[in-house]
Order: C-alpha cells, then structure tokens, then sequence
C-alpha cells in the first residue's frame, strides 16, 4: 500500500468541506467513508473536483444505471482492480444485475445482446481508446448521442480510478 487512508486525527475543515455535498452525510468521515475515499481526500482539491464528476456519472448521467455497472465491471476487470470490482459488483446487483450477468462480463460476454456490446465497446475503448464507426454505429440502435456520450466518459473515469486505486493500493474495507 503506497496511500493509506488519512488519519482520522488528520480530517480537517478542508477534508469535510471537500466531502461536503459529494458524499453522503453518513460517509462524511473517517469511520463511514471506506478505504477509497479515505485515501482520496488525503488531497481534498482533487477529490473534491473528481468526486463532482464521479457524482455526474452515478446519478445523472443519461447511461442507464444497469449499462453503467456493466462497463463499470468490464473495466474493473480488464484493469485488474479488486476494490472497484468488489464496490461494483455490489452495485450492478442492486441494478438487477445477476452472478451469471457478472460472470459473463467477466468473460468477456453477457448474458444479452446490449450487455454484450456494452462489453465489446468497453473493451475496445480501453485497447486504442477509440470506438470504430461500426460499434458506435451499433451502441446508437440502443443508445442516443447523448447516452453514448455519457458512457465514453463512464468507461474512461472508471479506468483513471482503477489506476488510481491500483497504483495507490487501495485495499477492500476488510483487508485493512
């Protein structure tokens, strides 16, 4: 581990206000706030300007939650990140997903057609971060500009904080 999570004798004004708004009042310190989290704001400007978009993509975006978990997990996966895929694999059930759903995002299908492609387009923006015109073609028969869009920036937030967290050593809640 290269980043512990800060300190609770560490969170100050600066921290809380970083927190404020981003997170719910419950994870608002160092007891609820998980590993992650509690690593992140050992630099509060910048979890506060990630938080506000991470914010963006669980709860506004356009993706539908259910297509967001399934790349969520592809990438978690394809990055080999064990706290992302751990917290999302929790989520994507609660989305409706089921453990044959995530064991075929796992490898490399899906139980659907959609899922499926969500899973080829994921893996094709995370090897030349790009998507050809034929799979954006395809995600458009299912999906509006704006959809797209948002699962773009999804797939590529996902996999900045799957770095993050593996190069940081960020550890599952039970393992600390």
């Amino acid at each position: 581990m290269r980043l512990t999570p800060l300190p609770a004798e560490q969170w100050d004004d600066e921290v809380q206000l970083a927190l404020k708004g981003m997170v719910p009042r419950d994870r608002q310190n160092p007891e609820g706030a998980g590993t992650a989290l509690s690593t992140l704001v050992r630099h509060p400007d910048l979890a506060k300007a990630y938080l506000g978009f991470n914010v963006y993509l669980l709860f506004r975006s356009t993706l539908p939650a259910r297509l967001r978990e399934v790349a969520v997990l592809r990438v978690a996966y394809r990055r080999d990140c064990t706290y992302e895929w751990a917290h999302h694999v929790e989520m994507a059930k609660a989305e409706g997903l089921t453990d044959d759903d995530v064991e075929a995002i796992r490898s490399g299908g899906a139980i659907d057609e959609l899922d499926r492609l969500v899973v080829e387009a994921t893996d094709e923006l995370e090897e030349k971060s790009n998507l050809t015109d034929e799979t954006w073609a395809a995600l458009g028969n299912h999906l509006t500009e704006r959809q797209r869009m948002d699962f773009v920036f999804t797939v590529g937030a996902y996999g900045m904080l799957a770095m993050a967290f593996n190069t940081f050593g960020v550890q599952l809640e039970n393992e600390r």
